[in-house]
């Protein structure tokens, strides 16, 4: 890689290697030492095409979530078997990764510039804007970003836009998977919101079973499915559907404590 070499955003490859290089570091027992972070479907990583492919999630903190998903995309790649074990992983890490967030949020402060720099496509929101509620129109420059940022490797995004659960998903992020006919891989995540602050920067609370559960990509007719149709099963395969709110029983909730035991058991044995 030549020293000055960039990406399609402008970015000088060999700094960003860099920078995700100390992200890695830094954050690595976040989910390592103080938390424990339950990973499945590392196989489902490596069997991914180079590029074209778009990460659809789940949201709980602006920033924790994609550091974590950075994490175990690299690790899976380099041959951890659903584990971030050795932080060696991030030497040689995977640059044509992206994550899609409010260009609102990117600007605040030098931290997160740095975190865009790493990698994100930055994006206006169209329902929200300094704290306030609003109605404008998608930019047609964002979804030819997300477009550049497919055509160079991977992209991670969050269609619900907010850290809030249940809020139902942006439709402009059907319009992208028609547009773009990416492979898309549904990803599931928790605890973050519990060991987290709302920004994903200060650990609020040790000893959190937090969880990232990579599923198969999705059967999209690209060509005749509905916009609709696709928001849907974005839903169900996130978990974020409207029939997953419901009051749980007093058995489901037994069953749900008695896993949540087992994955903390697998966990303690992985270390």
């Amino acid at each position: 890689m030549g020293i000055f070499k960039e990406n399609p955003f402008g970015h000088i490859l060999f700094l960003k290697k860099w920078l995700i290089r100390l992200i890695g570091l830094v954050t690595h027992s976040r989910y390592k030492r103080f938390n424990s972070l339950e990973i499945e479907g590392s196989d489902i990583i490596r069997a991914l095409p180079e590029r074209n492919v778009l990460f659809v999630s789940n949201h709980q903190t602006y920033f924790a979530d994609v550091v974590a998903m950075f994490h175990v995309f690299n690790a899976s790649l380099k041959g951890r078997d659903n584990n971030i074990k050795n932080v060696g992983y991030i030497w040689n890490p995977k640059v044509n990764m992206y994550y899609v967030a409010a260009a609102e949020t990117m600007k605040k402060s030098i931290l997160t510039k740095i975190f865009a720099y790493a990698g994100s496509v930055s994006v206006e929101r169209t329902w929200r804007a300094e704290g306030k509620d609003i109605n404008r129109q998608v930019k047609m420059s964002d979804i030819s970003s997300i477009g550049t940022a497919l055509k160079d490797g991977w992209v991670i995004t969050f269609p619900q836009g907010t850290t809030t659960p249940w809020k139902p998903l942006r439709k402009g992020t059907a319009h992208i998977i028609k547009k773009y006919k990416p492979v898309v891989v549904p990803v599931v995540i928790d605890g973050f919101r519990r060991s987290f602050d709302k920004k994903g920067l200060r650990i609020k609370k040790k000893g959190i079973l937090q969880s990232i559960v990579i599923k198969e990509p999705l059967d999209i007719d690209y060509e005749n499915e509905s916009f609709d149709s696709i928001i849907e099963k974005l839903e169900y395969a996130i978990e974020q559907h409207p029939s997953f709110l419901k009051v749980i029983s007093k058995k489901d909730l037994l069953a749900y404590e008695e896993e949540n035991e087992l994955r903390r058991y697998r966990n303690r044995h992985k270390i």
